[in-house]
């Protein structure tokens, strides 16, 4: 049994997660799924009440609202993150928030995309990002970690291979000297908040499309459509 589990885990994982594969749930890689296969998205962020609607935060928010967009539950725990699976369009998704805090979330990612034997062209995270303007998206099909931990975190745990999708969520740059390390966890001013709720909204299409016409396609249509938005702004009534 224990050789079966780790051929499972092995495209992904290293050792010392392997046991995790058999033990965290009863939910099966072949759920009641067609033979296409599902797509994983995972938001970045902390748990708790305390960094709830905070800027490292809108990971999750983009996860809660595609959830709740599509009806699927995010109520199961499985690989050390709240979890909700469902159909979009006749594709099946899985959706994962991380609770291991920010920095370790590629213990959860990559355990639940070698779980379900997912190639990493079917997994795509969301995340934070602090050189894009707030409120602006970017979608891509692979690419680096920038100054992310949990991004980094995500690729050590894919043994450093980042041939994954990612939908940045722009934060904006801190203020004058402020620490980035505050910076993102604060929460959002009024008119910050705005800007990246439009944002998320945006973004439930931009996963919807990724499902329905596959990543490069949604990626193209996307990016020009982002490309200018807040280009003009008043950074200053964003903090």
């Amino acid at each position: 049994m224990r050789g079966k589990l780790w051929m499972r885990c092995s495209p992904f994982l290293s050792k010392r997660y392997v046991s995790t594969c058999g033990t965290t749930s009863s939910l099966s890689p072949s759920t009641s799924y067609s033979s296409i296969q599902p797509w994983l998205f995972v938001g970045l962020g902390n748990p708790g009440e305390k960094y709830q609607s905070t800027r490292h935060n809108v990971g999750f928010d983009m996860i809660d609202a595609f959830a709740q967009s599509q009806g699927i539950p995010l109520t199961t725990h499985h690989f050390k993150a709240l979890f909700g699976e469902g159909m979009v369009d006749g594709v099946p998704v899985l959706l994962a928030k991380p609770q291991t805090y920010i920095n370790l979330s590629g213990e959860s990612a990559a355990a639940l995309a070698a779980y379900y034997k997912l190639p990493l062209h079917r997994v795509l995270v969301a995340y934070d990002d602090t050189d894009l303007p707030c409120g602006v998206l970017r979608l891509q099909p692979k690419g680096g970690s920038g100054r992310h931990n949990g991004l980094k975190s995500v690729i050590y745990h894919f043994r450093k291979n980042r041939e994954f999708g990612r939908l940045r969520i722009g934060i904006g740059r801190p203020p004058g000297q402020m620490d980035p390390k505050a910076f993102v966890l604060q929460k959002f001013n009024k008119t910050a908040r705005e800007r990246i709720d439009s944002g998320i909204k945006e973004g439930v299409d931009i996963l919807k499309m990724v499902v329905t016409k596959g990543l490069t396609e949604a990626a193209r249509v996307s990016n020009v459509n982002q490309k200018y938005k807040h280009l003009v702004s008043d950074d200053q009534q964003l903090y």
